[in-house]
Parts: C-alpha cells; sequence; structure tokens
C-alpha cells in the first residue's frame, strides 16, 4: 500500500517532483563538475611535481645559499677575470671557460644528510646535487689604459645547462625515479665513479646527441651512455652524472663539493607519516627548508596555479552555494505540498493512520524525488566533465624559484653568464587539463541528492505531523 500511494502521489504531483528533482540534479551535477576539474587540476599538478623530485619522493631538504656570501653564489670566475686583467691571458687568446657550479641552493654537509636518514619514520634519504655548467667562450681583446670591464663585456658568449648528480645507491628515490630510458641504459652502481652520463631526450635532440656520444660537463668528457624522458609536465636536469662525480668536479664558489650535497630527498613510513618526519627533519636542521609535495605547489606559477586557486575557490563555494538552493527550495516546495494537502492527512489521521506513517509517506516521496535527482545529476556532471576534457584549453606552469638578479659572478662578462644560466633554470610547462570522475565522486553525488530529499522530506515531515485532524476536517466542504 505504501509503494502505490506513493507512485499515485508522485504522479499527481508531476510537475512539483520534476521541478525539485531538476534543483537537485541542478547542484548534484555542478558538484560532480567542479570536483572533477578540481581533481584534474590536482593530477596535472601532481605529474608536474613528481617530475620534479621523483615519483617516490615525500620530503625534499634544502639550505638556502647564505646572505650576503659571494661564495654561495659566485660561478668562481674571479681567477679567469683577474688573469685577462692583468694580462696574464693574453689579447687575441681564444678562451673556453666551463665551470660546473651549486648556484641555486646551500650546501649540506653529509652530518646533515646522516642526521635526516637517522630521523623516526624515515625509510630513505639519498643526497643531490643540482649543478648549473656555465661556458664562457670568445677571444680576449686588447684593453687600453683606465679601461675597464665594460670594454671587454661584449666580446664573449656564453651557454649553460643543468646537471644533476644522483646517488646511484637508491635509483628509486629522487629525479632520477620519474624518467623513463628510451636508448641506452640507466646508470648502475657500477658506474658510480665512472664518467657516464644520461642525457634528457629534449636536451639531446636539441643538441643532436646519442648514445656514445660525448658531452663536456664541467671541463669533463663525459659518455653518454643513456637518454631518459622525464614524465609530461616536468623540469628534468638537462644531464645526469653521478653523484660522487659532481662532488668531484662540481664547485661552491672556490671551494671543493667533495662528499658534499644541496638536496636531500626523504621517503617516509606512510602518507600519515609526513608531517611529523617534516618536523623531525626541521628541529634537526634548523636553518633548512624542508618542502612536502604541498609546498612545492605553492611554488608553481602559471595558468595551471590560477586554475587550481579558481577550482578550489570560486568552484567549492559555488557548488555550496547551488546545494544549499536547492534543499532550501526542495524543501519549502515539499513544505508547501504538506500545507496543500492539509485536509487529505487530517482524513487519513482520521481514518486512523498514527503520525509516524504520515511522516513516513512524505519522506519516502521526498526521497524518490532526491534519487531521480540523484540520477540526472550524475548525468549532468559526467555531461560538464566531458565539456572539460573537450574544450580546456592546454595549462601552463612555470617552474624556478631561483632569482637570476641575486646570483653574482667577477666581472660583468662572466657575471651576465651566471645571471643568465640561473634564468635558464626557469622552465615553462604545457600541461593538459582533464576532469576525471571518479566511483567516491559518484557515491558522494548520490549521497548528497539524497540528503536532499531526506531534509525536505523532514521538514515536510515535521509540517504533517504538526497537523490535528479536526483543524484538518473543518476544511472539508
Amino acid at each position: 500500500m505504501f509503494l502505490t500511494y506513493l507512485r499515485r502521489e508522485l504522479r499527481r504531483r508531476l510537475r512539483q517532483a520534476i521541478f525539485i528533482s531538476l534543483g537537485l540534479a541542478l547542484g548534484v551535477g555542478l558538484v560532480i563538475t567542479v570536483t572533477a576539474a578540481s581533481d584534474g587540476v590536482q593530477n596535472s599538478q601532481s605529474s608536474v611535481l613528481h617530475a620534479l623530485y621523483g615519483v617516490g619522493t615525500d620530503l625534499t631538504v634544502t639550505q638556502p645559499p647564505k646572505q650576503g656570501s659571494s661564495a654561495a653564489t659566485t660561478f668562481g670566475f674571479t681567477q679567469d677575470i683577474k688573469d685577462i686583467r692583468s694580462g696574464v691571458i693574453a689579447a687575441g687568446t681564444n678562451i673556453n671557460i666551463s665551470n660546473l657550479s651549486s648556484v641555486q641552493y646551500g650546501i649540506l654537509s653529509p652530518d646533515a644528510l646522516a642526521k635526516v636518514a637517522r630521523q623516526p619514520g624515515v625509510t630513505g634519504a639519498v643526497g643531490g646535487l643540482t649543478l648549473t655548467d656555465a661556458t664562457v667562450t670568445g677571444t680576449v681583446p686588447s684593453i687600453s689604459a683606465g679601461q675597464g670591464a665594460a670594454s671587454y663585456k661584449s666580446s664573449f658568449t656564453t651557454n649553460s645547462f643543468s646537471v644533476q648528480g644522483v646517488d646511484l645507491s637508491n635509483r628509486a628515490l629522487g629525479p632520477l625515479s620519474a624518467g623513463r630510458i628510451t636508448s641506452g641504459h640507466v646508470l648502475t652502481r657500477s658506474e658510480a665513479n665512472s664518467d657516464d652520463a644520461l642525457v634528457d631526450a629534449n636536451y639531446a635532440t636539441q643538441n643532436r646527441l646519442s648514445v656514445n656520444k660525448t658531452i663536456d660537463v664541467g671541463g669533463t668528457t663525459f659518455t653518454i651512455v643513456g637518454i631518459i624522458s622525464a614524465p609530461e609536465g616536468g623540469n628534468p636536469p638537462d644531464v645526469y652524472i653521478p653523484l660522487a662525480r659532481a662532488q668531484s668536479i662540481g664547485k661552491n664558489g672556490a671551494a671543493s663539493l667533495a662528499r658534499d650535497v644541496d638536496t636531500i630527498y626523504v621517503t617516509a613510513a606512510s602518507a600519515a607519516d609526513i608531517g611529523s618526519v617534516q618536523k623531525e627533519i626541521a628541529a634537526a636542521l634548523p636553518s633548512a627548508t624542508v618542502t612536502d609535495s604541498t609546498d612545492l605547489a605553492s611554488e608553481v606559477t602559471g595558468s595551471l596555479n590560477s586554475a587550481s586557486s579558481l577550482a578550489n575557490n570560486l568552484g567549492l563555494w559555488l557548488s555550496v552555494a547551488v546545494l544549499i538552493a536547492a534543499f532550501l527550495l526542495a524543501s519549502l516546495l515539499t513544505m508547501a505540498a504538506v500545507t496543500r494537502r492539509v485536509r487529505e492527512f487530517g482524513t487519513l489521521k482520521a481514518l486512523g493512520w498514527p503520525s509516524w506513517r504520515i511522516v513516513g509517506q512524505v519522506m519516502g516521496e521526498s526521497i524518490a524525488v532526491g534519487v531521480v535527482g540523484a540520477g540526472a545529476g550524475v548525468g549532468l556532471g559526467f555531461g560538464g566533465a566531458a565539456l572539460i576534457d573537450r574544450l580546456a584549453p592546454r595549462l601552463s606552469a612555470t617552474l624556478g624559484p631561483a632569482n637570476p638578479a641575486s646570483v653574482s659572478g667577477s666581472g660583468r662578462a662572466l657575471g651576465a653568464a651566471a645571471a643568465k644560466a640561473v634564468a635558464s633554470s626557469s622552465h615553462t610547462v604545457a600541461v593538459t587539463l582533464t576532469a576525471p570522475v571518479t566511483l567516491n565522486l559518484i557515491v558522494l553525488a548520490v549521497a548528497l541528492a539524497l540528503a536532499g530529499g531526506l531534509i525536505a522530506g523532514m521538514v515536510g515531515g515535521w509540517r504533517a505531523a504538526r497537523l490535528r485532524p479536526a483543524a484538518a476536517l473543518a476544511r472539508v466542504e
């Protein structure tokens, strides 16, 4: 009898039921579309972040360069400039000065790496060196007395590329873990002290490099043993070399980098431990910067970041506003319908129907409307997500925290080389935006629609339960 009465009442009030269902469907569809778009932006950010410091990495530890320390920021061309000025390098001499230097981060000692590895919850910690190879070429001009550095500034050309020193004892942790070998082979533990290198696929294409060819890194000739492709949206180094060789030939100003690193890659026991591990490392190394994926995402600029803010802020509040409006509309229309059915409910009470049965009838009708709204809302949500997949423009993400203006060199020509090298570390990539609709999202949408129907039914049921048979029968003509 309950279902028969329910079906008859919904058919009799079909227009109102459709109106309420459409209101719920609009709110649910918007929630699905906005949430799917937000998930798509997060997935795009994740692809960029994974490519930055490895798929398996939970935290990175870096040291800011010392304030006012030229050793932390210079490319180490001081002696070369002195030799040019003093005439040790004669006018007309062709020069090719190559330096492999750490310019983006400060230096972390072996003790710092050991401290990080000892922290509770840390299951892996490896060091790395983020370096820049800067090469200055040209011919030394004659310099007359009284002329300064400006007279030979334009006589040199510069070239730079990024180099990553990787710890081969754990390739699953750090930037190398995000790449895929397309030619040759990956660096192995047996090559930890060899002059072998991996080259990024894009850099190899641009410079016509291939396996078994050589490349000069910091004045040392390396043999290319493999070509590696980073995930889409990444900002990979141009060249990967063994960490021990990077420490051997790299410089921090004029100082050697032997046994030093400038980045520590950390993996935690579980996702739940990342926050506590981050705090432990920060306490053990107070001057270091401990970064997780959320912190790193805040450094990504461009339209990807704008889309993330739009989806997370405007989209969220718009969805909430539409849902509240849909719930209020459903509740008000249900209350109005109950008011119009005063005589009907009064008669049913007079015939012996208890209040709970009338309330159940009203709630059953509202939940049925909510089910219809859920189905329509899921359809609208899939349609909105499909439109985003088809029509959304490609987004951009700009990566590169270093500021070229903060990097100094010794002499104008070589200082310009330093600034150019750091500027080239900034990289803008295109990211494809998708809006994935997951099963969990569909369940959430259905739950919201049912909740809207349930709230409307509770409000209407409360109104029906307060009706008195005598007052209702008084309206019978």
